[in-house]
């Protein structure tokens, strides 16, 4: 495995609406293995493919356990991830490793149900809700060109600088 270079803001591959895969093959699992890694250094509970300069539809998640909030650590490779059903509504801080020193309120469905191709090509659905809802919300946008900032309707006042 090997750490990735996370590219930043304004790189147009951000932007862009990135590619559908027909399945899993070694290439993309090794893609997804070293932004596994990479997201884990950064550290980050998010990466999606645009952000290692890949535009195709792949991300990878990781929520690390919190007893105290009762959050099972949760990891996930996804090949073409797609939002099929969302509910709800939560509003919270956001930031973006392609976006360093920077995070804001944003406002998510509370409840998602996402469908895709896990790294053994088998389809799955992912039921989703609070801070697992969010992130993978925000790793979708990231495969349609969208950044969190994008959602900030209020940016004088939901978007700040955060120190490192």
């Amino acid at each position: 495995m090997a750490i990735l270079t996370i590219i930043k803001e304004p790189d147009p591959v951000l932007r862009k609406k990135a590619i559908k895969l027909r399945k899993v093959d070694e290439g993309v699992r090794k893609l997804a293995l070293d932004m596994f890694e990479t997201m884990l250094d950064a550290p980050g509970v998010g990466l999606a493919a645009p952000q290692v300069g890949k535009s195709i539809r792949l991300i990878t998640v990781h929520i690390p356990e919190d007893e105290e909030d009762g959050i099972e650590e949760t990891s996930l490779m996804l090949l073409n991830p797609e939002i099929v059903k969302a509910t709800g509504e939560q509003t919270g801080a956001e930031g973006c490793l392609s976006m360093p020193g920077i995070a804001g309120n944003v406002t998510r469905a509370w409840n998602v149900t996402v469908k895709a191709i896990d790294m053994e090509n088998r389809p799955v659905r992912i039921k989703a809700d609070g801070y697992l809802a969010v992130a993978l919300q925000h790793e979708i946008d990231h495969l349609d060109g969208i950044l969190f900032t994008d959602r900030i309707e209020d940016k004088q006042n939901d978007l700040w600088i955060v120190e490192d």
